[in-house]
């Protein structure tokens, strides 16, 4: 389903379908490495989503900080020194923990 090849030594850490404000609906993925979101396209019909591109590929050392926001619909959010990304996953205080261990691993690593 995934057109994301890992990199030597990459490793999955969470995966999620879910919505980016901007750029809509799509596959979050955190590995020990990187940050990804493909674009996808679902098919109401068949209840199935094909991915469409890459729109997002962030190496951990770029991002600077995670939080989760909001209450009834939250969000987590991904901060980098130029802009933000602000993603509607199921368990958003997980999802920001899980970024920045592994952006501190990645980083003492």
């Amino acid at each position: 389903m995934s057109a994301i090849q890992p990199r030597p030594g990459e490793r999955l850490v969470l995966q999620e379908d879910c919505a980016e404000d901007r750029l809509r609906n799509g596959i979050l993925t955190l590995t020990n490495q990187r940050l990804l979101f493909e674009r996808t396209e679902g098919k109401m019909t068949t209840l199935s989503k094909k991915t469409e591109e890459v729109l997002l590929d962030i190496p951990l050392s770029q991002i600077v900080s995670s939080k989760s926001e909001g209450f009834i619909i939250a969000k987590v959010v991904i901060i980098l020194s130029d802009r933000s990304y602000k993603f509607g996953v199921l368990n958003t205080g997980h999802w920001a923990k899980e970024i920045m261990t592994q952006v501190n691993q990645a980083a003492h690593g």
